[in-house]
Order: C-alpha cells, then sequence, then structure tokens
C-alpha cells in the first residue's frame, strides 16, 4: 500500500519505507511537511515485503526506516534527517548552530523514546514507564528546553525555523497526548509550541488528512512485530 502526501518541490521525490504508523518515521513526515516536500509512502504490512526488501540489497544494517531519495537508498533515521535538513535549510547557518541542532535534538529524541517504547512494552511495565515519562519530561527535558528556547526569536536555535524546533514541538504534542497538562509549569514552551504550531505549512501538516499519523493502536504494533518478527 502506498499513499502520496504534501506539495512537490523537488525533482526527486522521496519514498518513505515504513509502518502506517508513528515510529521513527514521524520525525521524517514532520521535516519534509514543514519544507513543503512532496513524498510518497510503501506502508510495509506483511513479512514477505520486508524479506524483499532484504533480499533487493534495500536495507544496508537491515532496518527500517528506509527513504528512497536522489538515487540513494538512505538508512539510519539520523542519517535521514541529517540529509533533509541540510537540503532543505533547516539545520542551522553554521558549524555551531548546527552542534546546538544536534545536541538538543538528541535530548528530544531520548524523550520520543520513552513514548514510542510504550506500546510494545508488557501490560505490566506501561503503568511505570507512564510515569517515568512524565517525571523525566517534567523534571530533565522540559527544564533543558526550556533554558534553550531563543527568547529573542522564539526559536531553539538561531532565529529560522530549524529541524530542532520540529523535534522539540513533535514531543511535546506526544506528551500532552497522555498528560494534557504537562506543559501547565513551563510557560516559555507554551509560547514556543503556539510560534512553531502557527507556521503555515506545520498548521497544515498538525490538521485532520494530514500525512501526520495518529498515535499507536493494536494494529499498528501487531504489524510491526509481525514485519520484523519481533
Amino acid at each position: 500500500m502506498s499513499a502520496r502526501h504534501g506539495k512537490d518541490t523537488t525533482m526527486s521525490k522521496p519514498k518513505l519505507y515504513y509502518f502506517d504508523g508513528r515510529g521513527r518515521m514521524e520525525s521524517v513526515r514532520w521535516l519534509l511537511a514543514a519544507a513543503g516536500v512532496e513524498f510518497d509512502e510503501v506502508f510495509l504490512e506483511t513479512r514477505e515485503q520486508y524479506l524483499q526488501l532484504l533480499k533487493d540489497g534495500a536495507l544496508l544494517f537491515e532496518q527500517v526506516p528506509m527513504v528512497e531519495v536522489d538515487g540513494m537508498k538512505l538508512v539510519q533515521t539520523n542519517a535521514i534527517l541529517n540529509y533533509f535538513a541540510a537540503k532543505y535549510n533547516l539545520y542551522g547557518k553554521d558549524f555551531k548552530e548546527r552542534a546546538l541542532i544536534d545536541m538538543y535534538s538528541e535530548g528530544a529524541k531520548d524523550l520520543m523514546t520513552f513514548v514510542m517504547r510504550h506500546r510494545f512494552l508488557p501490560a505490566a511495565e506501561q503503568g511505570d514507564n507512564l510515569t517515568q515519562m512524565e517525571n523525566k519530561a517534567k523534571s530533565r527535558y522540559f527544564p533543558a528546553f526550556e533554558k534553550s528556547v531563543n527568547q529573542q526569536t522564539g526559536y531553539m536555535v538561531g532565529d529560522q525555523l530549524t529541524i530542532v524546533d520540529l523535534q522539540v514541538l513533535e514531543v511535546i504534542l506526544m506528551l500532552e497526548e497522555k498528560f494534557p497538562l504537562i506543559l501547565a509549569d513551563f510557560s516559555i514552551l507554551q509560547k514556543f509550541k503556539a510560534k512553531i504550531s502557527s507556521i503555515p505549512r506545520i498548521q497544515k501538516f498538525l490538521q485532520p488528512g494530514s500525512p501526520r499519523k495518529p498515535p499507536p493502536d493494536d494494529r499498528y504494533v501487531q504489524t510491526a512485530r509481525a514485519v520484523l518478527n519481533f
């Protein structure tokens, strides 16, 4: 199954290979949507699809996500994100800004991992994971993000939108789905959320019918387990 999204602004339209759900591909969708780039999606629904990609040599480390673009088959999420961020001017203006972007992005991805793994945990462990997720967000990650926002520009780094703004907003919204009042004590992040969410392309991405995926459900978990055999 495949789907087509967005507005085409490049000669080489990316093709995204992943499950029909968020996971590690969701940040790629956010980035391409913010850049106004049209992309196609191939949804992995069977073990046979995955094995065929392996047979074709498309998965260098036998992992997804994989993105086919500009004559390459890119795997490893960070490599995919960094390529698109650099290509579409969402990766800062110099090496110093990129270092800060990378640092804050790693923090956002650490926090995302707590959320992404939740539905894959045994039911008996999910309650503890929720508690840990909320505590770490409020005591470690959100204070760090608040301290890092440039209050003159409203962005995390520099004076224009970068990939880290998207990732921090993404993880905030993921957590608000589970803890609606989690930003109550973080006024700077509330303003940051409002600013980034109001950017027209991002605002469009947050509307129903966009390529943004819903929170993972049982079907998504079962499909991922079946395809990857774990």
